[in-house]
């Protein structure tokens, strides 16, 4: 069902998930942009600020975040379907697809799954390997705390890893509001990816990898290891002070460098 350009509306999968998206509508090449982790469409507002008059953006609620509901264990490949299942509902062919961390992983396994849909990448903070184990456990016990004791117990700390010195004013209540369930189910995905850094190497359309220098969650070399693995890359741009959801936290440092290589490549 879709309720209209720029407002969120949602298509119901053939596998019976409702998945929630804003069409920004616009003339120009479809870019989709997928979301971090315990975001959500929104946090794309400066990219569509400074993008949307050239290109036809599509932000999507990732599953157990938004308006998008997770009801059972997940995984990012099935992210990838519910994403392209979203370019199915508007009729779009193919599209560029920009993913900050999670939806950096998702973006990848677009790719992988469905190659002549994907026109380009942009990689922001993203990785296509494994969690470390040890940062795993951490985070799963970071979930523990949270869902026992109450979200304001760690926000200070989840704030600090995902936007660094960034105001977290707007996204804190929002994360107060995840339920106990669907936080266990959006981390099992999280921390229980596999690795696809030895698959990516067959995926040859254009990419654009950004890393921050500040980045908490992943270290620059994660960035590293994605440029010489996917063929098409540009050669890393490292945003100074960039935290790890740079495409918000950034938007500024970012921005001209997405504008430049989606007008070279779409």
């Amino acid at each position: 069902m879709r309720d209209g350009v720029c407002g969120m509306t949602t298509v119901t999968t053939a596998d019976g998930q409702l998945v929630s998206y804003v069409d920004h509508g616009g003339d120009g090449p479809a870019v989709v942009l997928l979301h971090s982790f315990l975001m959500d469409a929104s946090m794309w507002a400066p990219q569509v600020e400074a993008l949307g008059d050239r290109y036809r953006l599509v932000a999507i609620d990732e599953r157990g975040h938004g308006a998008t509901p997770a009801t059972a264990p997940f995984d990012h490949w099935d992210v990838a379907r519910d994403a392209l299942a979203v370019l199915d509902e508007l009729k779009i062919g193919s599209a560029a697809v920009a993913g900050t961390s999670q939806g950096g992983f998702v973006a990848l396994r677009m790719a992988l799954l469905a190659p002549e849909r994907v026109t380009a990448l942009v990689l922001l903070g993203t990785s296509g390997e494994t969690e470390d184990q040890q940062i795993s456990d951490a985070y799963q016990q970071l979930a523990e705390v949270w869902i026992a004791q109450g979200p304001e117990t760690v926000t200070e700390a989840v704030a600090k890893i995902c936007l660094g010195e960034y105001d977290p004013s707007e996204w804190t209540p929002k994360w107060s509001e995840v339920e106990p369930e669907r936080l266990r189910l959006i981390m099992n995905a999280l921390v229980g990816r596999e690795g696809v850094l030895d698959r990516v190497t067959g995926i040859d359309v254009p990419a654009l990898v950004l890393h921050g220098t500040a980045d908490l969650a992943y270290p620059v070399a994660k960035a590293e290891a994605l440029v010489a693995a996917l063929p098409e890359a540009e050669p890393l741009v490292l945003v100074e002070g960039g935290a790890h959801f740079l495409s918000l936290t950034h938007a500024a440092d970012v921005n001209p460098h997405l504008e430049r290589f989606l007008s070279a490549t779409l």
